[in-house]
This record gives C-alpha cells, sequence and structure tokens, in this order.
C-alpha cells in the first residue's frame, strides 16, 4: 500500500468534495472547485468552458435527470490528475436534448480524468459509452421514433421518409 504525497491528497480531497457537492446539487461548492470551470464530454464532443456555460450544463442535465449521483468504484493518482472510475445513475425525468423524458432509469461506467495544474483543478474530462446509457433511456420507446429521438440527441436532423408518388 502506498502513501499519498500532500499533493495528492489535497487533490484527492478536492475530487471527493467536488463528486459529493455534484450529487448534493450543490453547483455553487462545484464550480468552486475550479479557478475556471472546464468539462470535456468526450463521446458527444461537448466543451463547457466557464462558470455560465458549466452552469447551464448543471442545469441542462439536473432537469433531465433530477436524481442524477456517482459511486465511485476507483479512484487513481496520475502525474497530473485524479482519474476516477464511477457509476452514473439516474431517472430521465426531463428533457434532454430532443429527447422527451422517458421515466427510464440508467447506470453507465464511466471515467473522468480531473486535470490538474499543481492542486488546481483545471478540466474534467470525462468518458463513457453513449449506447450504453441510450439502451436503457429510450427502452419502451416505439422503434420509428428512435431514430429521430437520436439524431436530434446528436444533433443532428433526422432524415424524412420519401413521399410516395402517385
Amino acid at each position: 500500500m502506498t502513501t499519498l504525497t500532500d499533493l495528492q491528497a489535497r487533490r484527492e480531497r478536492l475530487v471527493l468534495d467536488h463528486f459529493a457537492d455534484e450529487t448534493r446539487q450543490d453547483f455553487d461548492a462545484v464550480l468552486g472547485t475550479f479557478p475556471h470551470p472546464h468539462y470535456e464530454l468526450i463521446p458527444s464532443g461537448e466543451v463547457h468552458d466557464g462558470i455560465a456555460d458549466v452552469r447551464q450544463y448543471y442545469t441542462d442535465t439536473r432537469r433531465a435527470f433530477p436524481d442524477q449521483r456517482h459511486e465511485i468504484i476507483q479512484l487513481r493518482h496520475a502525474d497530473d490528475s485524479v482519474v476516477v472510475e464511477f457509476w452514473l445513475l439516474g431517472t430521465h425525468h426531463g428533457p434532454l436534448k430532443g429527447l422527451p423524458p422517458t421515466g427510464n432509469s440508467f447506470r453507465c461506467r464511466m471515467n473522468a480524468f480531473f486535470i490538474f495544474e499543481g492542486d488546481r483543478l483545471v478540466c474534467e474530462r470525462v468518458y463513457f459509452d453513449t449506447l450504453t446509457m441510450l439502451r436503457q433511456l429510450l427502452v419502451g420507446v416505439p422503434p420509428e421514433m428512435v431514430g429521430g429521438l437520436v439524431a436530434g440527441l446528436l444533433g443532428q436532423t433526422a432524415p424524412q421518409p420519401e413521399a410516395a408518388t402517385a
């Protein structure tokens, strides 16, 4: 068993506080863990930069999943980061990028890289499998609706069926 350095212990405490504040939805406290809030969601290519943008991200995701929470699996230290493997859980009770609420719950395994400069958090970079989440959220949605809903989530327009010619 290795002993954490003082720097690693400070980083770990900040990351654990960050996770706890997110679950409590104390977003002022979460924003306070960064000198300049910056999130990168790798599967969607989304970048949320700055207080207003990150706060809107919190608002949108908690509107969609008001019970969103985490279960930490493992926390690891790297030279410039703390890497957290966790389960993200929630129930879809509000709109999410064009996907109306389904009432379905999800449980998705994720990794987040909390990137530091010294003991200052400069970025949270999140990796997850979008299909794992969508497969759970779309249970019970009529198949003919799935294409349009997924296109909306991807920020695309769903192709329209060609009109029959007479």
